[in-house]
């Protein structure tokens, strides 16, 4: 007989799950609340099941949340040996997934029916069972709860290969155990968080490890305050990256005991669990710098981040069989009856808490103890039970349906642990402290250099005003000299004229003559001694004020005087400034959105639906698209009903959702029939799902110069400016992220406003929005970067000369870990085009920068951000003078 693992493997190959338009593009990390954890439950599963008096319950904590076991049913295909024996029966089992049912047949006329939070097919892919199984769990594991995933049903059903397959040759194929742990080292920071792992199996009653078989008797220990179970005995391994799990699992499954049955020729008989303790520092609980002028409070106004712990726990049970049907005998009979009993003690213990049993039997088994905290306790429980489509069998089915749907009914309380992180807290201190203490020294070369600049202006000043009065001195002083020689040669003159004419003249008359001549000359010397008195004092008058000047210019050079105020007021202004900045540093907190649970309401058109809603038409659809054909249904875009619009452009987004239907939707004219709709309605529901069959279409390069190429981006740009609705702008923003990605568009995506249009989507201040804003940024960054590298583009980048830098600095360090990512990996490009250093270190970028190149949690980001830092010569130079180190 064939193994389950091999027909899912084949079976996985050949059909792929249909992506639905109504799913986020890139998963959020806030479930805090359990919004996300809503499913249907059966009508005996009210409010007032709640509430029971278990004792995994007594003295829950006032911050606990409701979370009830989710449950998803996936169904095996056929196998070789059910296809040649069951070939004349129909399958025991029908499906439902569009209304999440389950039908159970009893005969060709009866059945029972039942509902799941979720109905996988036999063609479901092992990473759509991933995300609707176990990646909420995953998500809520990183944010500090303890989950579980565990998988039940009959053996050789497919539970081993749903978990644990390693997927070596097909990546598709690999498991949940695997698919968490990308998604756990994804999400977290080598420098800050750690994991560890045991991988343990239950056999005969016995807890064995699997990493280390040495250890083949392990005691469950329990906290009898908290009820916490754990095991001390157990190896714990630290992981520091996917490969090394990936050994971990390989060693794990070759110590796990397996055997061949008639039902399975693997059948595992152990129940095999994985334990993940994640710690991860919590950036968002971190406060910055306190506006306090006292320094000696700086303690006491911030805060240290949290650190959470989180215990992720994958079970994979061992199979159910019947002793006639497995053809177990000696050794194996007493593996089966042992596994038997501890699924048996499981269903006990189950029934207890979906009846609101006063006593729960948690002690009947070593794997009801180790399960005390997944059913009834405080962990974000996912269970997936598998079974098969024989109906041979259909009597181990209906008790694996039966199972499940108890466990619907149980309602666990979802704790978060929690606590300081003094560590991480201490290198912010420091690299705070590096940042401040360099601004302060650049801050205090611009004042030297200041002071400097002054007392030059000063000394040329005096200088300038000295040589000026000297020169006027000099000038006044051959002037004068020239005009007393000018008096003296006119007194001659006059003297000898008087004397001439007087010469004849007698005694007396000469005698008088010379009296009054001598009196005229004596009034002349006296008015030419007022003008020399003049001069003097002028010429004192600007002697003393040289003085004064040179007083002047020592006082202010001296030490002890008005430099140290000047000196003193000047640091003030720059206290004052430093206040300012750290200001300004408290605006970095962006809230996280919740992310709810999507409904695959926007693809699941059932018969009678499309029968109502083309009946106008005359066409009977189905099967979507083989009986209909895609060109009815690209037609029914063009309806003028608004609903029959709705439901034809849902199914053509679906169909775009695959790569083997894009190539026929856009040869049959489906593209141009979705940018219609974007232009010609106003219902925001018709153009946020056709933006979404767009964004699909968008992944294909061909596709995206024909989008181009019929004007896509301005239809996209002006539905951005249009909308409000998160989604709908989630839709374009990663129709436009898909299309900056291609080298060849760049120009005219801009000139045709498709920056400007991402740039704008940040007002919705959506996470799922701002990712898709900061793929673009990334995408468009790095083909400038390979372009620039190559020669073909010179010049600054079109992202800063469209404003993007503010904004991609400012959420360089956002707590959305994808948003980030992008952001960072967007901030390495533009570095390493030179001409763009300037602006970067203007507008603060050199920071993150420097910041990315130590903190950042993907090793290659951080090897490009110092590679571009040491290799700019203007990077390079502005770290040399702010004595930054890298």
């Amino acid at each position: 007989m064939a193994s389950s693992s091999n027909i899912y493997r084949n079976n996985s190959n050949n059909h792929r799950n249909t992506m639905k338009i109504d799913r986020p593009l890139a998963p959020s990390s806030n479930l805090r609340a359990s919004s996300s954890f809503k499913s249907k439950l059966t009508p005996s599963s009210s409010t007032s099941n709640v509430r029971r008096s278990s004792p995994a319950f007594l003295g829950r904590p006032d911050n606990s949340v409701s979370g009830r076991v989710r449950v998803a049913v996936r169904l095996r295909p056929r196998n070789a040996e059910e296809l040649v024996a069951d070939a004349d029966f129909a399958d025991c089992v029908e499906l439902q997934p569009e209304v999440k049912r389950l039908k159970l047949r009893k005969n060709n006329w009866d059945s029972d029916t039942y509902e799941f939070d979720e109905v996988l097919t036999e063609f479901a892919s092992q990473k759509r069972v991933y995300e609707v199984v176990a990646k909420p769990v995953v998500e809520s594991v990183l944010e500090g709860y303890n989950g579980t995933v565990m998988a039940y049903g009959q053996t050789g059903t497919g539970k081993t290969f749903t978990l644990g397959r390693l997927g070596d040759e097909d990546t598709s194929a690999r498991g949940i155990m695997v698919r968490a742990m990308e998604d756990i080292l994804e999400n977290i920071s080598p420098e800050t968080d750690s994991i560890s792992v045991s991988y343990l199996q239950l056999y005969m009653e016995s807890i064995h490890d699997l990493l280390n078989p040495v250890n083949d008797n392990i005691t469950i220990v329990e906290d009898p305050k908290t009820g916490d179970v754990s095991l001390p005995g157990a190896t714990l391994v630290e992981i520091s990256g996917q490969q090394s799990f990936m050994e971990l699992l390989r060693i794990g499954e070759a110590h796990r005991i397996a055997a061949n049955t008639k039902l399975n020729t693997e059948s595992s008989r152990s129940h095999a669990i994985l334990m993940v303790h994640v710690k991860k520092s919590v950036s968002g609980k971190e406060a910055d710098f306190s506006d306090n002028d006292n320094s000696s409070h700086f303690g006491s106004n911030f805060n240290p981040p949290m650190l959470r712990k989180g215990k992720l726990v994958v079970v994979d049970l061992a199979g159910s069989e019947r002793i006639h049907k497995s053809g177990s005998e000696g050794h194996m009979l007493e593996e089966a009856k042992s596994i038997n009993l501890s699924l048996s003690a499981l269903g006990k213990c189950i029934n207890a808490l979906a009846e609101n049993s006063a006593h729960v039997p948690v002690r009947d088994s070593k794997l009801t103890r180790l399960l005390r905290d997944s059913f009834g306790g405080t962990a974000r429980t996912s269970l997936i039970v598998t079974i098969g489509p024989s109906p041979r069998h259909r009597a181990e089915t209906s008790s694996t349906i039966s199972f499940g749907q108890r466990a619907m009914k149980v309602e666990n309380m979802l704790k978060i642990k929690e606590e300081f992180d003094y560590k991480s807290l201490s290198r912010r201190l420091e690299i705070q402290l590096d940042k401040l203490m360099a601004d302060n020294e650049r801050q205090q070369k611009a004042f030297d250099y200041e002071v400097d600049r002054i007392k030059l202006e000063a000394q040329d000043r005096i200088s300038e005003v000295e040589t000026n009065c000297a020169e006027a001195l000099e000038r006044e002083k051959r002037k004068c000299q020239m005009d007393y020689m000018e008096s003296i040669k006119k007194l001659e003159e006059k003297w000898m004229s008087n004397h001439q004419k007087n010469g004849n003249n007698g005694f007396a008359n000469g005698t008088t003559s010379r009296e009054g001549q001598v009196g005229s000359d004596r009034s002349e010397i006296t008015e030419l001694k007022k003008l020399l008195q003049n001069e003097s004092s002028m010429r004192k008058a600007a002697e003393e004020e040289v003085t004064n000047l040179k007083n002047q210019l020592y006082q202010f050079t001296k030490p002890e005087a008005g430099g140290t105020s000047c000196i003193l007021e000047l640091h003030k202004l720059l206290e004052e400034e430093t206040r300012k900045n750290k200001r300004l540093e408290e605006e970095n907190a962006v809230l996280r959105s919740q992310l709810s649970q999507q409904t695959l309401e926007a693809g699941q058109v059932t018969h009678s639906q499309l029968r109502d809603e083309y009946s106008g038409e005359g066409a009977l659809m189905t099967n979507l698209p083989g009986q209909v054909g895609l060109q009815k249904i690209l037609s029914l875009l063009e309806s003028e009903d608004p609903n029959i619009c709705m439901h034809a452009v849902k199914v053509v987004a679906n169909l775009a959702a695959e790569e083997a239907n894009q190539e026929k939707i856009v040869e049959a004219g489906g593209l141009t029939s979705l940018l219609m709709l974007l232009r010609n309605f106003d219902d925001e529901t018709i153009c946020r799902v056709a933006a979404g069959a767009i964004a699909n279409l968008a992944m294909n390069e061909a596709n995206q110069e024909l989008i181009m190429a019929e004007g896509g981006i301005s239809l996209l740009a002006m539905t951005a400016g249009d909308a409000e609705d998160p989604q709908t702008l989630r839709m374009v923003a990663g129709a436009i992220a898909n299309l900056c990605g291609n080298d060849r568009l760049q120009m005219r995506l801009r000139s045709e406003g498709g920056i400007k249009a991402l740039l704008g989507m940040v007002r919705c201040r959506h996470p799922d929005v701002l990712s898709q804003v900061a793929r673009g940024i990334a995408n468009f960054a790095k083909c400038e970067s390979r372009a620039s590298a190559q020669g073909s583009r010179r010049g600054r980048s079109l992202l800063i000369e469209d404003g993007a830098l503010p904004w991609i600095v400012q959420n360089a360090n956002n707590e959305a870990s994808l948003i980030r990512r992008h952001i960072e990996l967007a901030l390495c490009h533009l570095a390493q085009h030179e001409v763009n250093a300037k602006d970067m270190i203007s507008g603060g970028a050199l920071w993150e920068l420097v910041r990315i190149s130590r903190d950042c949690s993907r090793e290659d980001i951080r090897s490009l951000a110092r590679c571009t830092l040491t290799s700019s010569p203007t990077f390079y130079a502005e770290m040399r003078r702010l004595r930054i180190e890298v």
